[in-house]
């Protein structure tokens, strides 16, 4: 027996609509989700609706539910919210988070969700896929007590991070965008602020999440002496120029990668990916964090919101999608 459900698929680079999908009914170990909420992540979704991604990359890049290939028809999408209706027991009626993309019901084993804690608003838990990045790369940077730290690129990802870093004590975090109303969101994830001119340097750590290479070059000149930037950007298929002349010997800088592909090495012995995003749930509980939800649409708005989003037309942070009647 099916039954049908909607889900929003790139046709091409740049163009996307939504299709009707036939559902099974769960196995004994699958579950039934209703979709609530789906976020668009800024970074990652953009390059791959601009069909972005590296040849190179198709691989690396796959979401774990994805279907089709780059650069499409594909669909594609990581961070949705929905409450189960078939399965389990213990799950049945529980909201949960899923790596799933945008599609209004969905099949999936029981073990690929996490239930949401009920301090966590269900709109808010759509960005669990983005601080499970900040945490993972807070493992790769190991900040310490009292450490100077700039996070440079105010977007998504970077703004992830330093709500993470605003709760380590002694630390001085601050905000560096070229983008004037970043300030705002700053000031309510409890961080200073900066523009890439004015920011403050002499730093031991800059996590750098700005996908600009004016930006990384900008990170490396903020460091000390033998201090580290993290690159949490994914810059697609655009190559790089970097200053790796003048004094990034002489002063022994470091440039380090983090990617939440893989569970930070810091952590691989001790903890899994499962570990990960239940405590990025877990850290869903600030109130802080709704600042990066800046906009919402409904489901059916998608395939012309895509495309504002990529062109940064629809200004966003995290911009929510939201699920109701207007499809099974």
């Amino acid at each position: 027996m099916t039954r049908a459900a909607h889900a929003f698929w790139l046709d091409s680079p740049g163009r996307g609509g939504i299709r009707e999908v036939a559902l099974p009914d769960p196995g004994a170990d699958e579950v039934l989700v209703r979709t609530l909420f789906t976020g668009v992540s800024r970074g990652t979704e953009t390059l791959v609706f601009g069909g972005r991604v590296p040849e190179n990359q198709y691989a690396a890049m796959r979401a774990p539910f994805q279907e089709g290939d780059f650069p499409g028809p594909v669909k594609y999408g990581y961070l949705n919210v929905g409450v189960v209706e078939e399965g389990p027991d213990a799950l049945v009626g529980r909201t949960v988070f899923c790596l799933y993309p945008h599609q209004t019901r969905y099949v999936v084993p029981a073990a690929a969700v996490t239930p949401v804690p009920a301090s966590v608003p269900a709109g808010r838990a759509v960005l669990a896929g983005t601080v499970e990045t900040a945490v993972n790369a807070l493992w790769d940077a190991a900040p310490l007590v009292g450490d100077r730290i700039a996070v440079v690129g105010g977007g998504m990802v970077g703004c992830s991070v330093a709500a993470l870093l605003a709760r380590f004590p002694g630390v001085r975090v601050q905000l560096v965008d070229a983008d004037p109303d970043r300030a705002r969101v700053a000031e309510a994830l409890g961080v200073g602020f900066a523009s890439p001119a004015d920011a403050v340097g002499d730093l031991d750590l800059v996590v750098h999440a700005s996908a600009t290479e004016q930006g990384l070059a900008r990170s490396l000149e903020l460091l000390r002496p033998e201090g580290t930037v993290v690159e949490l950007s994914w810059y697609g298929d655009r190559r790089v120029a970097l200053p790796l002349g003048e004094a990034f010997h002489s002063r022994r800088l470091t440039v380090r990668s983090s990617q939440v592909g893989t569970v930070s090495p810091a952590r691989a012995a001790t903890r899994g990916y499962a570990d990960r995003l239940a405590l990025a749930l877990d850290l869903l509980a600030d109130p802080a964090l709704d600042a990066l939800v800046t906009g919402e649409s409904a489901f059916a708005e998608l395939p012309d919101v895509m495309p504002g989003l990529a062109s940064g037309g629809i200004p966003a942070l995290c911009h929510r999608i939201r699920y109701g009647d207007d499809f099974a």
